[in-house]
């Protein structure tokens, strides 16, 4: 038997010999097809929403989904891997996870972050948004235009420094490329350890850090002690000059000072690319309470900064690794302590 997909209304059989796979939320059913090409177990797959997948978890072996609840847990008597299809744990009720369930996440994600945020650093710098809407009206806002002074030329990355708060998977990344680019790295972590490319400090020198840096960039998870770790008085820290690049988690940054700080010019501009809000249905969502779409120095982007072909890939192998190791009685890779 193949490894197929049925519906997630439809109650079958269970035999001993299938693995049945459910793969709860919108994004998890966005790698169900190619989680399910590079698997080569028997075995039975079911999608569907957070809400509704819980009435069909009673004879589900693996669960992939950005979250887990009590009454996931409650509904998955046979249930032996909950499988983050992300890094972030946030959504995770670790408290609930039966003692014989494995929590595993995926990375994969890193490289095409890493060059979102040297893009929207090197976009936001340049003002590549004001120049190309100038120019398609035929307005020539450079050197070039006649009967107009010059305007003042653009900061290089070359020579500035960039603070990295978050030295994982990403920020390791992300100080590789920017040390290419000669700048000088600066990067925040709960447990330093020595680095070639980044000077890595504790958090007690976040201070410290968001006043030397030119451009800061977000890639930490978001926990009790990260949830707005970045408010009023730490972005008035900031040159004002500098540049915010946030790929982690919205909530990591306070939404009002945000707004108020990028509205105010407290800092130069800002690259978002997550959300204090996201769609639940269908049409128009705004991404925030705050109006950031109308101040012309934030780039917005709707979550997508690790959306690569590099990571679908890496994921999707991952994932259907981990659930054909789950299969053979084996601990999944990227194992998560209890």
């Amino acid at each position: 038997m193949t490894c197929q997909v049925i519906d997630a209304g439809t109650r079958r059989p269970h035999h001993a010999d299938v693995l049945r796979i459910a793969f709860a939320g919108t994004f998890a059913a966005t790698l169900e097809p190619a989680v399910r090409s590079h698997l080569a177990v028997p075995c039975e797959v079911v999608v569907g929403d957070e809400a509704g997948i819980v009435g069909k978890l009673g004879d589900v072996d693996a669960l992939v989904t950005l979250a887990f609840t009590r009454e996931m847990a409650a509904a998955a008597p046979r249930l032996k891997l909950v499988q983050v299809p992300g890094a972030g744990l946030d959504r995770i009720d670790r408290s609930a996870l039966p003692p014989a369930t494995a929590l595993a996440n995926v990375y994969g994600h890193e490289v095409g972050i890493a060059e979102y945020i040297l893009g929207a650093m090197l976009a936001l710098t340049r003002q590549f948004q004001r120049l190309d809407a100038a120019l398609r009206q035929g307005s020539w806002q450079s050197q070039w235009a006649v009967g107009a002074a010059a305007p003042s030329p653009w900061p290089e990355l070359a020579g500035k420094t960039l603070g990295i708060l978050g030295y994982g998977h990403i920020g390791r990344c992300l100080a590789r490329r920017a040390r290419a680019f000669d700048m000088t790295v600066l990067a925040i972590r709960r447990t330093p350890e020595p680095d070639a490319d980044a000077l890595v400090r504790t958090p007690d020198a976040l201070d410290d850090v968001l006043a030397r840096a030119d451009y800061v960039a977000l890639t930490l998870p978001l926990t009790a002690e990260t949830r707005g770790m970045l408010g009023e008085r730490e972005l008035r820290r900031m040159k004002r000059t500098a540049i915010l690049v946030n790929v982690a988690r919205a909530d990591l940054v306070d939404e009002d000072a945000l707004y108020h700080a990028l509205a105010e010019r407290a800092i130069a501009a800002a690259a978002l690319d997550v959300w204090y809000r996201y769609p639940t249905a269908a049409g128009p969502t705004p991404p925030a309470r705050r109006p950031f779409h109308e101040l012309d120095n934030v780039l917005m982007t709707p979550h997508v900064s690790g959306w690569t072909e590099g990571m679908l890939e890496a994921r999707a192998r991952l994932i259907a690794d981990n659930v054909q190791r789950i299969a053979r009685g084996e601990p999944p890779l990227n194992l998560i302590a209890r």
